[in-house]
């Protein structure tokens, strides 16, 4: 008996010794009204990790040591919030920490700097990031002090904290790991120079998710790889009408962070294809994936930075950094399913045209892609590409539907066409082998269904 209560009084004294969870900053309506006459400013850095993946931890104990928990040898990822005008917590913030410590092994610094975000007036905010940018900067000095690498550092700032992650960045000249800006703020930072907002110089590899660009969001390039998910400006599944409420408000703006956390707990591939325009992208003209090698078209979110290299390269061969295109759909897990569908013809007939294509599975089911495409003229043994976009990704694929129409008027039912090789190749799953098919004749207006086979090895 005197055994168990050493015991338990022991659990007891283990416990008062305990620091409680660490709180995201509760603030309100309220605080934004007295922000009007008594503006305040302060930072709290949260950790989380593995050994505390739901109860966040001060970085710095009260003497300036480090908390036993932070590991300098693993990366350290820093979530940054934007502004906060009615002073709640992040709706997303809990389950981007969770999934993002499910996904890799890695210390998560929380930045709430609510008691500068929570104001009526954004320019004053705006003003903030700056002083936010300057307090991390000397918490960063303390880390570095401890053996912790500035190239471990992943920044993701959403909205005004892709700024604060560029500021950081600039104090270090750049030499930060990755910034990842998802939807930067766009008032009070579009046009401005790269030491105004997020540049490309602000780390070794800076990522740009744009969704509200002409909302809430910047438009302009800011990164070593932009992308714009449904041309970056209005997203599937938001509201269209202003009596949504503030949904309408912050719905296209916070996508992308939505995008990004989807990238981390599904498998699909958000496979993005470089472009000049939405609207070339569109049309079909942007469907090659054969520049970035063997890794095949940028993804977006966590595992872009498996194209740093590349990327990089580029920027100094020729200047020119790369804005990058994709669809989604309106809901979560936001993911579509990419094809393309390669033609080479015998015939020199095949004039103005275009093919549509379909898929079916081994039940039989069909499956419809959108197609980006353009009216083509067929010339004799050029191989043509056609991107198909699917709702449902098709694995076992056990025919494909095939059909070649005028774009005249004057059809021609008798007339025949030669193809000399048909491929198709999954660009969501490039590690999938294409199939292939070879020369068969295909009738005009006529849809023809043809089973497909593992492609010859040069074909591949």
């Amino acid at each position: 008996m005197r055994v168990y209560i050493f015991l338990c009084l022991m659990c007891w004294a283990r416990s008062e010794n305990k620091a409680p969870c660490l709180e995201f900053s509760q603030l309100s309506l309220k605080d934004s009204f007295r922000d009007l006459f008594n503006p305040k400013m302060g930072i709290s850095l949260m950790l989380y990790t593995r050994n505390n993946p739901t109860c966040a931890e001060s970085l710095f104990e009260k003497n300036d040591s480090l908390n036993v928990n932070f590991n300098t040898s693993k990366k350290a990822v820093w979530l940054i919030h934007g502004y906060r005008p009615l002073g709640s917590t992040p709706s997303w913030l809990q389950n981007f920490v969770r999934i993002l410590l499910n996904q890799d092994d890695v210390n998560i610094i929380v930045v709430d700097w609510n008691r500068g975000a929570t104001t009526f007036l954004y320019i004053r905010a705006v003003k903030n990031t700056r002083k936010v940018a300057v307090s991390l900067s000397r918490y960063i000095q303390n880390l570095l002090k401890h053996g912790a690498s500035l190239d471990n550092f992943h920044f993701i700032g959403v909205s005004l904290g892709a700024h604060i992650s560029g500021f950081v960045g600039k104090i270090f000249h750049g030499r930060v790991g990755r910034i990842t800006g998802l939807d930067p703020a766009g008032p009070q930072f579009s046009g401005k120079p790269a030491n105004g907002r997020l540049d490309y110089t602000d780390a070794n590899f800076v990522d740009v998710i744009h969704t509200d660009t002409n909302g809430l969001g910047i438009k302009q390039p800011l990164g070593h790889i932009d992308f714009y998910p449904n041309g970056g400006k209005k997203q599937p599944g938001c509201p269209k009408s202003i009596f949504s409420g503030l949904e309408f408000i912050k719905c296209d703006h916070q996508r992308a962070v939505y995008l990004f956390m989807a990238t981390l707990e599904t498998s699909c591939n958000f496979i993005s294809f470089s472009c000049r325009s939405y609207k070339d992208y569109k049309a079909g003209l942007c469907v090659d994936c054969a520049d970035f090698k063997e890794k095949s078209c940028p993804k977006l979110g966590y595992q872009t930075e498996l194209w740093k290299d590349i990327l990089k390269e580029r920027i100094e061969n020729t200047t020119l950094r790369m804005t990058v295109f994709l669809d989604t759909v309106g809901t979560n897990p936001f993911c579509t399913y990419y094809f393309v569908l390669s033609i080479i013809v015998l015939d020199e007939t095949m004039k103005d045209g275009y093919v549509t294509f379909k898929l079916l599975n081994q039940l039989g089911i069909v499956e419809e892609p959108r197609l980006y495409e353009r009216h083509k003229i067929f010339y004799k043994l050029q191989e043509f590409k056609i991107l198909g976009q699917f709702l449902n990704d098709v694995a076992n694929i056990s025919s494909i539907g095939l059909a070649y129409f005028q774009s005249s008027n004057q059809q021609c039912s008798t007339c025949k066409y030669t193809i000399r090789l048909l491929k198709l190749k999954s660009l969501t799953y490039p590690e999938r082998p294409p199939l292939c098919i070879y020369n068969f004749v295909l009738k005009e207006s006529k849809e023809l269904f043809l089973t497909p086979s593992t492609c010859k090895p040069h074909e591949i």
